[in-house]
C-alpha cells in the first residue's frame, strides 16, 4: 500500500509536521537508490513539499534518476545538520518515485521552484511506503515512530 504526502498529512498531522520541518530545515539530504546490479547508491538531493506531494527533481541522465527510472524504490534521510543535537530527531521517507511526464504538472511545479531548464530535468512524484522519525526523549529513551499507509503510527521506546 502507498500514499502521497497529503494523505499522510491527513492521517498523521503531528508526525507529518515534524518530519517536514526536519526536511525543510536544510536544503540537501541523502537519497538511496538501487543500482543496476542491486547494490545501493547514495547521493545528495534537494526535495520539495508542494501541492500535497513530496517531489524529487534531478538533472537529466543523472545516475540517481536512471536508478529510479529502472527501479522506483527509494529512501531519503534528512540532513542531520551541524553538531550533535539533531533538533527534531532523525527523519526518513521511503517509497516509490514515479516520473512525471504531464506538461501541466511540470509547469505547476516549475512555477513554484526555480529550475535551470524547465524542459530538461527529471521530476518524480512520490508514493510513500514508510515514514520514520527517531529521537531521544528525556536523555533516557530512544524513541522510534514508524508510519505505513493504512495504519496508525507505531511508537517503540528503548533505554
Amino acid at each position: 500500500m502507498t500514499s502521497n504526502w497529503a494523505a499522510f498529512t491527513t492521517a498523521e498531522p503531528d508526525l507529518a509536521k515534524t518530519v517536514e520541518a526536519r526536511f525543510t530545515a536544510y536544503t540537501h539530504h541523502t537519497l538511496a537508490t538501487l543500482r543496476k546490479d542491486g547494490s545501493p547508491r547514495t547521493c545528495g538531493l534537494e526535495v520539495r513539499f508542494l501541492h500535497g506531494e513530496f517531489w524529487l527533481g534531478m538533472m537529466p541522465g543523472s545516475l540517481k534518476a536512471l536508478d529510479l527510472l529502472r527501479d522506483p524504490r527509494f529512501a531519503i534521510q534528512a540532513n542531520p545538520g551541524e553538531g550533535q543535537t539533531m533538533g527534531g530527531g532523525d527523519a526518513r521517507i521511503c517509497g516509490r518515485a514515479l516520473l512525471v511526464e504531464d506538461p501541466a504538472t511540470i509547469a505547476r511545479y516549475t512555477d513554484s521552484v526555480a529550475v535551470p531548464d524547465p524542459n530538461d530535468f527529471h521530476l518524480f512524484r512520490t508514493e510513500l511506503t514508510e515514514v520514520t522519525r527517531t529521537y531521544v526523549e528525556d536523555d533516557t529513551y530512544l524513541v522510534v515512530q514508524v508510519w505505513n499507509p493504512g495504519g496508525p503510527v507505531r511508537t517503540m521506546k528503548r533505554t
